[in-house]
């Protein structure tokens, strides 16, 4: 009777541990497939932001190209147009002509001089891509201005409790990489991280912040105590 006692309980025993294993291992499953779909969706944008650049590249160059043949054909009518008024006029002018008339013809030339001096400046319209070089300068200047960017030695984010290696790149990603950052957060960085992580108040669930604020005071007991399974394969 004992010997089929023992046997029951090891069996009941045994469908616990296989229950609270499979629970274990199903969760870790499902973060790593919501991971996954990040990564997807990540690439996905990161594709449709080339394609744009690229349009964008190739409606500038067409704009380059234009530009050159418009300036130089509106410029090399203004120069030979007025090219023929000296030779109607010197050719019109009989060789006994008095010192007067000879006068008279000098300042018909200064007219075609300073129109020939005008014409180069219609060239100046080739700058006119300017905007774009400001345009395409003013992302990295936001970039290089990013908010929380890290200036110290980085720190092993994998420790907490919900981070694993995809959510640790995203955090790299937006300028994250030390204890001290995520224990400043405010109710804003929360939400825009979690926006970017595509999370819904797992930061506040998992207690990001409380974490963080230990480990980066130094209280390596009291975080082991507040959180036993950081640093474990279940860590994330």
């Amino acid at each position: 009777m004992s010997t089929f006692f023992y046997m029951l309980l090891a069996f009941v025993v045994g469908i616990l541990v296989g229950w609270f294993i499979w629970g274990r291992l199903r969760g870790e499953l499902d973060s790593l497939r919501g991971d996954l779909d990040r990564t997807r969706s990540e690439r996905d944008k990161a594709r449709s932001d080339l394609d744009a650049c690229g349009r964008a590249r190739a409606d500038l160059e067409a704009r380059l190209r234009d530009a050159p043949a418009a300036t130089s054909g509106t410029g090399a009518g203004k120069v030979s147009a007025p090219a023929s008024a000296p030779l109607v006029s010197t050719s019109s002018a009989p060789a006994s002509a008095a010192a007067k008339p000879a006068a008279k013809a000098a300042p018909a030339k200064k007219p075609a001089a300073a129109k020939t001096a005008a014409a180069p400046k219609p060239a100046a319209k080739t700058a006119a891509p300017k905007p774009a070089a400001k345009k395409a300068a003013a992302p990295a200047a936001k970039k290089a201005t990013a908010p929380g960017a890290a200036t110290g030695k980085a720190d092993n984010l994998r420790r907490l409790i919900g981070i694993g290696p995809v959510n640790e790149k995203l955090l790299k990603g937006q300028g994250v990489t030390t204890y001290a950052q995520i224990a400043a957060w405010t109710e804003a960085d929360v939400k825009r991280i979690e926006e970017v992580l595509n999370f819904d108040g797992r930061i506040a669930r998992e207690k990001w912040i409380e974490q963080a604020k230990l480990l980066a005071s130094g209280n390596e007991a009291e975080f082991a105590k507040q959180f036993p399974t950081a640093g474990t394969a279940s860590n994330t």
